[in-house]
């Protein structure tokens, strides 16, 4: 993505986890079906969560399960939402054909990356088909993000005497 389409979004949450755990093969934008005592729970920004959520299958449809959205204080009691219920993903039939297919595969799954606002205000979630790291390929990862740290310490306090 481009540094604009970047600037557009306000990310409400991440998982950071995804990408330890996960090789991500392929990213897309899906909307969510949301109620209003959700936005706006999102929109005050406490307490998102999507580190344990996934994303399935479930009567030929695909849904955001576990994310946390906890309950808008302000609201009245009839219209406050359920904080873990499933959420509806919104996208197109080819894309959600080409998913279910992929899913079919052995290893593969959809794993939720960030949540955030688009440019026009609708909460979008960015998702991932993707196929779950080894152990030894986690160990791998974690080696060389120190092994950058490391070389970044070394190259900064070199400039810095210079």
């Amino acid at each position: 993505m481009s540094k604009k389409q970047d600037s557009a979004r306000r990310i409400i949450a991440q998982n950071k986890r995804a990408r330890f755990d996960y090789f991500i093969e392929e990213k897309m934008e899906a909307g969510l079906v949301l109620y209003g005592s959700e936005v706006k729970a999102m929109r005050v920004g406490r307490g998102v969560s999507i580190n344990e959520c996934y994303a399935g299958e479930q009567d030929g449809e695909l849904y955001l399960f576990n994310a946390h959205i906890p309950e808008y204080k302000n609201s009245n009691p009839r219209f406050q939402h359920a904080a873990r219920r499933p959420r509806k993903l919104l996208l197109h039939k080819r894309e959600m054909n080409k998913i279910l297919g992929a899913l079919q595969k052995q290893g593969m799954t959809l794993v939720p990356i960030s949540l955030y606002f688009a440019k026009n205000g609708f909460v979008k979630v960015e998702i991932g088909l993707a196929k779950g790291k080894k152990q030894h390929d986690k160990r791998a990862t974690i080696k060389e993000r120190e092994w950058n740290r490391q070389k970044s310490r070394v190259l900064r306090d070199n400039n810095t005497k210079s």
